[in-house]
Formats: C-alpha cells, structure tokens, sequence
C-alpha cells in the first residue's frame, strides 16, 4: 500500500491525473511561475509562526498552541481551492488523531486576510476515507487517468504532461 500524503489528497480534489503523475514521481516543471510563487507566500507569510511539522505523508506549514488547544495551519495563495485546501487540512488532522494527537485546522490565505477553521467532524472523516481509497485505486494503475479540462488547468505545473 502506498503512503498517501497530503499533497496526494490535495491533488486528488483538482485532478486525479495529478494525483497519479504525483505518486510516480513524475514531478511537475520546477520553475513554473505559480509553484514559484506558492512557495514564496509560504516561506515569507507568519514569520513568528512558523514552525513546519513533518512525519510519514504530512508536511504540515504551521503549528500552535492556541488556548490549550493544537492548531494545525496549512498556508495557501488563494481561496480558488478552498474544498481541496479543506481536505488536505482534514487529511492532517485524521492522522494526527490516529497518532492520538488531538487538534484543530485553519485554512490560511494572507494575500486574502482569510483564517478559515477546519475540525475533523465525521462527515469529512467518511469523505476523507473515501477519497483515500480512491486515492489508493488511482495510483494503483498502469497509466494515468485521461486528461480532463478543468478550471485549474490553465495554470497548473503539469500542463505539459496533459495537452502539449
């Protein structure tokens, strides 16, 4: 079974030929303008909280104790993918509550001023499961899914791998 990481459930809400072009290492143009400038609002956004988190599957972006309470942040450069965003947040806090680690997200866009806050409930849980066994189905074959357009295929980083 593959490890499914965050990123995989983040893709898997945009594109599933993604997700698999992903989970094959087969990496997108290193040097596109968007990638280029998501890592720039990641590295340069809540400077004093920033404090990255990694384990198997999970790079979490920020991590704090707010009121006794964990707080799981995930920084993004726009609301445009606010349900894949959610996802991956949500994907973050499943495992963190197997590991027994109890905590709460926030989706966070500073270009927007936006703190969205994101909780495990049991309808994302049951979502989440699905989407990880369609995950797991979509790696599993032999080529990748067929492109499909979609509003995100303008800029995305896997462009060439798609409709070149």
């Amino acid at each position: 079974m593959e490890i499914i990481t965050g990123t995989l459930v983040w893709y898997y809400y945009i594109c599933h030929r993604e997700v698999w072009l992903m989970a094959h290492e087969l990496n997108p143009e290193t040097e596109n303008s968007f990638l280029a400038l998501g890592r720039l609002i990641h590295e340069e956004s809540y400077p004093r909280e920033k404090k990255e988190f990694a384990a198997a599957g999970m790079k979490i972006d920020i991590l704090r104790e707010r009121g006794g309470q964990l707080v799981v942040g995930e920084v993004k450069k726009s609301s445009r993918s606010t349900k894949s965003a959610t996802m991956q947040l949500t994907y973050y806090l499943w495992r963190l509550k197997q590991m027994r680690i109890e905590a709460k997200g926030e989706l966070l866009i500073p270009k927007e001023r936006k703190r969205i806050p994101v909780e495990l409930t049991d309808k994302l849980r049951r979502e989440l499961e699905e989407a990880v066994d369609d995950i797991q189905e979509i790696i599993a074959l032999e080529t990748p899914p067929s492109p499909a357009r979609n509003r995100f295929c303008r800029n995305c980083a896997y462009r060439e791998f798609c409709w070149v």
